[in-house]
C-alpha cells in the first residue's frame, strides 16, 4: 500500500485507482478502532492520467458512500502511518504540557491516579502486564511482535485486535516526554509492575529527566499493594512524600536498566516477586493450586458437577501472596482441559463462556 503526507492529511492509495484521504484532527496517537469511523475517511477517484504522487484531494471532488474493507494487518499498517505522521509533527509544546509525568504499570491503576492528583499532569498507563509471556526484546519491534504472537495464542483477554497498537501508541507516549519535566514511576511488589518499572527505566535511559520512584508497597507499608487499589487521598500523599525525596541517580538507573537487558534475554513465561527478586518459574505453577481449588468446589457440591471457569478463578485468588494475571490462570485452566486433566462444558472463548469438572 503507498502513501503519502499532505499534511493534516495523508493519502493512502488502494488498488490501482482509489485514493483514501485521512485527516489528522488531534495530536492523540489513534488505535485500529478509531479507523473504523467511516465519517474520518474521504474517497476518491484518481483519474487515469493523473498519478498518485502529484495526487491533491484538494483539486478533486470526492467519490460519496465509499467505504473499504480491510484485514487486522493491513490496518494496523494504516494506524503505524498515521501515528509516525502525528510523531513527527508534535511541536514540542504539543507533546507535552505539563509539569510532571506519571508512568503507571496498569491502565486502571493509571486512571487511579489521574483522579487523584491536580492539573497539569500527564499520566501514561501501560496496557500490559510483564509477570506473564515472553519479555525476549521487548524494546525492540521483533520482541514486541514475538511477545503479541504468544498472548494471541494463549491469552482470551479480547485485546488481541488492539493490544499492538496500544502498546506501540504507550511506547511513543513514554519517548515524546519532553526533557524539562519530571518523571515519576508507580510500581509495587509485584512481578508486573517491578519488571515494569525496569523496562521504563531502559525506555528513558537517553533521557536527562529527574525521575522518581513511587513504590505503593512499602511507602504505604501494605504486602503487594498496587495504586489502583489505593484510594485518591492515600495517592495524593504518595506524591507529595515522592517530590521531598532525591531522584535517581545515574548509578541507580543503570542498575535497573542492566536488569531489564538481563530480564529481556529470559524464556520464562510466567514470574513472580520472590525474597526482592523477579524470578522465572514453570507455567504449570499454579496447575496443582487450581486442581486442588477445584476438588474443594467439588467437595461442597451435593453432586459432583461442572463449575463456571469465572467461579474458579474467583476462589483461587484470596489464596495468592501475589495476584497473578486471571487470564494466566485461564490460560492454564484451558491447558488442563486440553490435557485431559478437566471436563469441558461450553465453548473456551472466555471465562464467562465455559465450566469445568476434573474427571473421574
Amino acid at each position: 500500500m503507498e502513501s503519502k503526507v499532505n499534511y493534516p492529511f495523508i493519502y493512502f492509495l488502494f488498488e490501482s485507482n482509489t485514493v483514501f484521504v485521512y485527516k489528522i484532527k488531534a495530536n492523540n496517537y489513534v488505535n485500529a478502532s478509531d479507523l473504523i469511523d467511516y465519517s474520518e475517511w474521504q474517497t476518491y477517484e484518481l483519474q487515469h492520467h493523473a498519478s498518485f504522487e502529484t495526487f491533491n484531494h484538494e483539486v478533486n471532488e470526492a467519490i460519496e458512500g465509499c467505504g473499504f474493507c480491510l484485514e487486522h494487518d493491513e490496518l494496523c499498517n494504516l494506524v503505524e502511518i498515521i501515528n509516525d505522521c502525528i510523531q513527527k509533527h508534535r511541536s514540542v509544546d504539543q507533546r507535552l504540557i505539563t509539569q510532571a509525568v506519571h508512568i503507571v504499570s496498569s491502565e486502571s491503576a493509571a486512571g487511579s491516579v489521574r483522579i487523584a492528583l491536580v492539573p497539569p499532569k500527564h499520566v501514561i498507563g501501560f496496557p500490559d502486564c510483564l509477570s506473564i509471556g515472553p519479555l525476549w526484546k521487548l524494546e525492540e519491534k521483533r520482541g514486541q511482535a514475538f511477545r503479541n504472537d504468544w498472548l494471541y495464542e494463549n491469552i482470551n483477554d479480547e485485546q488481541e485486535d488492539v493490544y499492538q497498537n496500544k502498546l506501540t501508541n504507550t511506547l511513543r507516549e513514554i519517548e515524546d516526554i519532553s526533557n524539562h519535566v519530571p518523571i515519576y514511576i508507580w510500581y509495587g511488589n509485584n512481578a508486573d509492575e517491578q519488571c515494569g518499572l525496569r523496562f521504563f527505566l531502559y525506555l528513558l535511559r537517553d533521557k536527562s529527566n529527574e525521575i522518581f520512584l513511587i513504590n505503593t508497597t512499602t511507602e504505604h507499608g501494605m504486602t503487594n499493594l498496587a495504586a489502583g487499589q489505593l484510594n485518591s487521598q492515600q495517592l495524593a500523599q504518595l506524591f507529595v512524600n515522592a517530590k521531598e525525596k532525591k531522584p535517581l541517580t545515574t548509578e541507580e538507573r543503570l542498575i535497573f536498566q542492566n536488569e531489564w537487558v538481563t530480564l529481556s534475554h529470559t524464556n520464562d513465561v510466567l514470574r513472580l516477586w520472590i525474597d526482592n527478586e523477579i524470578k522465572g518459574v514453570p507455567e504449570n505453577y499454579f496447575d496443582p493450586l487450581i486442581i486442588a481449588t477445584i476438588e474443594k468446589l467439588h467437595n461442597d457440591q451435593a453432586t459432583k458437577d461442572f463449575i463456571k471457569t469465572g467461579a474458579v478463578i474467583a476462589e483461587l485468588l484470596p489464596l495468592m501472596i501475589e495476584l497473578p494475571s486471571v487470564f494466566f490462570l485461564e490460560c492454564r485452566i484451558r491447558y488442563l482441559v486440553y490435557s485431559g486433566v478437566l471436563a469441558l462444558k461450553g465453548i473456551p472463548k472466555s471465562m464467562r463462556h465455559y465450566s469445568v469438572k476434573l474427571r473421574e
